[in-house]
């Protein structure tokens, strides 16, 4: 494609199913400590951002006993084991890192915590492939603000209007954007007309690869 010179994956609903997981583990842990549901939430609200927001606005509405950094370490630890035991990469998405990354630089910019993101990255070999890899906690504003995008440009070296993002969700999509990025949104999570802001908006793997490996 024109201008690519390097290819930002985010990571959960991209290169990892992990949506249901996540959900599952956020209430696993506010069960643990003797709330039910959400606490009031819906996850759905916090798709596509950080876990600390959603720990943020649960601790707001009621007010638990424990600390925000043992609710995240909590979710955190619970996340960790589920992906080591299911390991739900997506089908196809090896191939597609394969490939794209014999032709430009990998970045994974993701709203998990570095730890989280590392162990998703041991499945499959896929590290070795990714060059750069952002958190949340490395940026001041999450998703839908560019932040996150902007510095993983930055430390690839390419500017932002040379860079393709790979997103499943509408803040990622946003941020994206934002940052001055073409992105191409999976349906993954969202429908496609949830995505219709996305540069391009894709059902599978095979399509991204005609899309980006096109030139």
């Amino acid at each position: 494609m024109e201008h690519r010179k390097a290819v930002i994956f985010d990571m959960d609903g991209v290169i990892v199913d992990s949506e249901p997981h996540h959900k599952q583990a956020f209430y696993d842990t506010i069960r643990e400590i003797g709330y039910e549901g959400l606490g009031g939430l819906r996850f759905e609200d916090y798709v596509g951002r950080s876990d600390y927001e959603l720990w943020v606005d649960f601790v707001a509405k009621n007010q638990p006993p424990q600390t925000m950094e043992e609710l995240l370490a909590r979710k955190r630890q619970r996340i960790i084991e589920v992906m080591r035991e299911v390991q739900p990469i997506f089908e196809g998405l090896p191939d597609l890192v394969a490939k794209l990354a014999e032709q430009c630089p990998l970045a994974i910019a993701s709203g998990s915590e570095h730890v989280v993101i590392e162990a998703v990255l041991a499945l499959k070999g896929l590290r070795r492939f990714f060059s750069v890899v952002v958190s949340s906690a490395d940026v001041q504003r999450g998703k839908p603000a560019p932040d996150i995008f902007l510095r993983a440009a930055e430390m690839l070296g390419v500017e932002p209007r040379c860079c393709w993002v790979i997103e499943d969700s509408k803040p990622g999509v946003l941020a994206a954007l934002a940052a001055g990025m073409k992105v191409v949104a999976i349906t993954n999570t969202h429908p496609a007309h949830e995505l219709r802001e996305a540069t391009r908006v894709v059902r599978n793997y095979e399509e991204i690869e005609r899309l980006l490996l096109a030139a």
